[in-house]
């Protein structure tokens, strides 16, 4: 399935994978509900992203904060290995871990990557990082299903047998992840390429940019205001392809 993001600027050409169906099919259905018609790139970080589908962006003022605004629900997470932030990839937005520990997406919000090409030494420690973000995913949700057992300790003050406890699933969430850094195929891409990999693993990507990789450099690079908001909007019609 292929989308057309059109803009003043050109138009991008994006493929949606079939391995994430959830995003896939509720992109496809907001598309031809005409939802992201005159709606904004309302967010653009240089070397970073461009970010849109915001419906509170249709026709606002100059100056209005955008960024809040989406349909009246999430959706689960869809965050597949193999699937990462290379440059041209279309991810979903979502609310952060402290609120959304699920790392469930926007129901209409998306950004599509540019990022950065990366050194060995950067790449190393984005694959360290990784690591240890899917040691820690692990251990929690190890000490969700233990959940009772640690209150219990916690109320006995039985720090031992807690101390021992979290030991063990510390050993186990250890064990789980194999490997768990940065793949061969993930250091090459960010290595010549480039893209956002501190984002892998944490925000589910559900497409990438086939061609007008290009008419993204451009919205990248657009001068921006307050809140990250380009100074000229950039509006979109999106349309369904193939």
């Amino acid at each position: 399935m292929k989308v057309k993001i059109q803009t003043m600027l050109g138009d991008i050409v994006v493929r949606l994978y079939d391995e994430t169906p959830i995003h896939r099919d509720n992109f496809v259905k907001l598309v031809e509900d005409g939802y992201y018609d005159g709606t904004l790139f309302h967010r653009v970080i240089k070397d970073f992203m461009i970010q849109g589908g915001d419906p509170d962006s249709k026709g606002a003022p100059a100056g209005k904060m955008l960024g809040v605004g989406g349909p009246d629900y999430t959706l689960e997470a869809e965050i597949k290995d193999g699937i990462f932030h290379k440059r041209g990839a279309l991810a979903a937005a979502r609310q952060g871990d402290e609120v959304n520990p699920e790392r469930r997406s926007s129901g209409s919000q998306f950004y599509i990557v540019w990022g950065q090409v990366y050194n060995e030494g950067q790449l190393k420690q984005f694959s360290k990082q990784l690591r240890m973000q899917k040691v820690q995913q692990a251990f929690n949700a190890l000490a969700a299903s233990h959940r009772e057992e640690i209150m219990q300790m916690r109320r006995e003050r039985n720090r031992v047998g807690l101390q021992e406890l979290q030991d063990k699933l510390a050993a186990e969430a250890e064990s789980q992840v194999k490997g768990g850094g940065l793949t061969e195929e993930q250091q090459q891409i960010y290595a010549t390429v480039g893209g956002t990999p501190h984002l892998d693993g944490q925000y589910t990507v559900f497409g990438e940019v086939e061609d007008g990789l290009d008419v993204v450099e451009m919205i990248q690079g657009t001068a921006t205001g307050r809140g990250d908001r380009p100074i000229d909007d950039i509006e979109m019609r999106i349309t369904v392809i193939e």
